[in-house]
């Protein structure tokens, strides 16, 4: 048995905590993001290193973000003798992640992602200004509805949302035994990379993100009786605006690509 002093902190199940430890998907992870020159790596959930360890080598600048305070300060104290490397002890939730890249050219966002705040952790890392890329080890489901085309079953109000923001693509599927402890369901390797020029404008995201989810919260429905439970808009009304955007008043929202829903927000009265 180890002395008690090399034990790693107990596994806080409220965390969601699934510490990843297999070596080749380290790798996938860690190739996805690519890493360039003079870049500055922010992690979110360090845990126990194994990522931390691996980005330390590659990255000219890491800072990782931990909320459990243990692991936190065996973090800190592993990296004692690296400059480079920074343990922040906070929520990332709570943390403007940009301000933590504010001195490099380049930032990329890496991270084994709680399944029960994967979401909101998503759209976080896509406030302005973003970085170069993301990339996540998520569960599959949720990669999958991210990178979703219309019409697949997983296509929904993340896919669209994410989609006017960025490109997700997946690089790999992981079973549980890569974790310990091992999770119920697979997870994914999620790359998330900014669009250049968003189909939204910064005025426009959190309305079209609040219209996008109301659609989809009546997706079997026609989309002329969408624009009336959504907007309040008589079915004269309705019918014009699909007609402004050349889409059938019979389609449903899993159907309409993000480009058509940018338009749709935008024709509506």
């Amino acid at each position: 048995m180890r002395p008690a002093a090399d034990r790693p902190p107990p596994t806080l199940k409220r965390l969601g905590q699934h510490f990843l430890s297999d070596k080749r998907v380290l790798a996938q992870i860690a190739d996805a993001a690519d890493i360039r020159m003079a870049e500055t790596v922010v992690e979110i959930g360090p845990g126990r290193g194994a990522l931390t360890d691996l980005f330390a080598e590659r990255a000219t600048r890491l800072v990782a973000v931990e909320l459990d305070r243990a692991l936190a300060a065996r973090l800190r104290e592993r990296y004692a003798d690296r400059p480079h490397v920074t343990i922040v002890e906070s929520d990332v939730l709570a943390v403007d992640l940009a301000s933590l890249a504010a001195d490099t050219p380049s930032w990329c966002l890496i991270g084994n992602v709680p399944y029960y705040i994967t979401t909101p952790i998503l759209f976080h890392a896509l406030r302005r200004p973003r970085p170069r890329c993301a990339v996540f080890l998520v569960q599959r489901e949720v990669a999958e509805r991210a990178a979703a085309a219309p019409g697949d079953d997983g296509y929904g109000a993340l896919s669209v949302n994410l989609q006017v923001l960025a490109v997700p693509s997946l690089h790999g599927i992981v079973k549980p035994g890569a974790f310990n402890p091992p999770p119920k369901v697979d997870s994914a390797i999620l790359r998330v990379e900014p669009l250049a020029v968003p189909l939204v404008t910064p005025d426009e995201e959190d309305g079209f993100s609040r219209f996008v989810v109301a659609a989809f919260g009546q997706r079997r429905k026609q989309l002329r009786r969408v624009l009336r439970g959504v907007r309040g808009l008589d079915a004269e009304a309705a019918e014009a605006v699909c007609a402004r955007i050349g889409v059938a008043p019979e389609a449903r929202p899993e159907t309409l690509a993000p480009t058509t829903f940018v338009a749709l927000y935008r024709a509506l009265p």
